[in-house]
């Protein structure tokens, strides 16, 4: 069962979620896929069989001595990362989104098929939580390519995905797939709006979803009268407590502190099963 945690905020507390929820139940594999800013890892300072790889996407090679300049390519390329010039052919790889439209297309077969490295993927495992985390590079615009890629790489039975914030195409391909989508929300207004963009999200790709209603106590009722008026099931809340703040603060799970934690993210798993087996 593939389970990802979104939101449509960030700072609700995903990580939070994700990193305690796998270190309560252990046997998982924890993927990390806001690869802007992966931190999952921070949590599990005690790693072993850590090892890393690049992330290689497709981007074409222009054999300029059989280019007639006809400019097919760079008509064809939606995106412009290609540009024809009487001299010459300007190639702009973070444009490119390596579809090969263009080596098809090529009457003379002036375009072949390269590669480039846009970030790096690591793995690692933590007693029995195996982590992987992908770490795209300063500038690169494109994080979809290497979400895809950390998760081709999970092979367990249990595998939770930290998604990036927001509701763009990042969130979209880290959640693409999964069996349960968990919504990690706070209760303000703020919290409460993102929230509903995110649902719409998760319900057009027809994917069950669950809110988990981080620092409870504070703002308002909204975010309770919308889930009830959504028939969407409230799995967890999480108090808002300053201890469990500042064992975050420094990158301790604070379910290795609050044991009694431990029990309720086991029972939150169950609860998200048996949404699942509803259906």
């Amino acid at each position: 069962m593939m389970i990802s945690v979104a939101s449509g905020k960030g700072g609700t507390g995903k990580t939070l979620v994700t990193t305690n929820m796998a270190a309560s139940i252990g046997g998982v594999e924890l993927l990390d896929c806001d690869v802007e800013e992966p931190n999952s890892y921070l949590f599990f300072p005690e790693m072993d069989e850590r090892e890393s790889s690049d992330c290689m996407v497709p981007i074409p090679v222009i054999d300029e001595d059989r280019c007639t300049r006809c400019g097919r390519c760079s008509d064809f390329c939606a995106y412009h990362a290609l540009a024809v010039f009487p001299q010459k052919v300007l190639l702009f790889p973070e444009l490119c989104h390596g579809c090969g439209g263009c080596a098809l297309l090529c009457p003379e077969g002036a375009i072949s098929e390269g590669s480039r490295s846009i970030g790096r993927i690591h793995r690692g495992r933590s007693g029995e939580v195996r982590l992987l985390w992908g770490e795209l590079f300063v500038g690169e615009p494109m994080a979809t390519p290497l979400i895809r890629a950390v998760k081709a790489e999970a092979r367990g039975d249990l595998v939770l995905v930290d998604s990036p914030p927001g509701t763009a195409c990042p969130v979209i391909e880290a959640v693409r797939g999964s069996d349960f989508c968990l919504l990690v929300t706070e209760p303000t207004p703020f919290g409460l709006y993102d929230l509903s963009i995110a649902v719409q999200v998760v319900r057009g790709m027809d994917i069950p979803c669950g809110v988990v209603v981080n620092r409870s106590g504070i703002g308002d009722r909204g975010v309770y009268d919308y889930c009830k008026k959504e028939s969407i099931p409230i799995l967890l809340e999480i108090p808002m407590k300053r201890e469990i703040a500042e064992l975050y603060s420094r990158g301790v799970l604070f379910t290795t502190a609050m044991a009694e934690w431990r029990d309720k993210f086991v029972l939150l798993l169950e609860r998200i099963a048996e949404e699942v087996e509803s259906r």
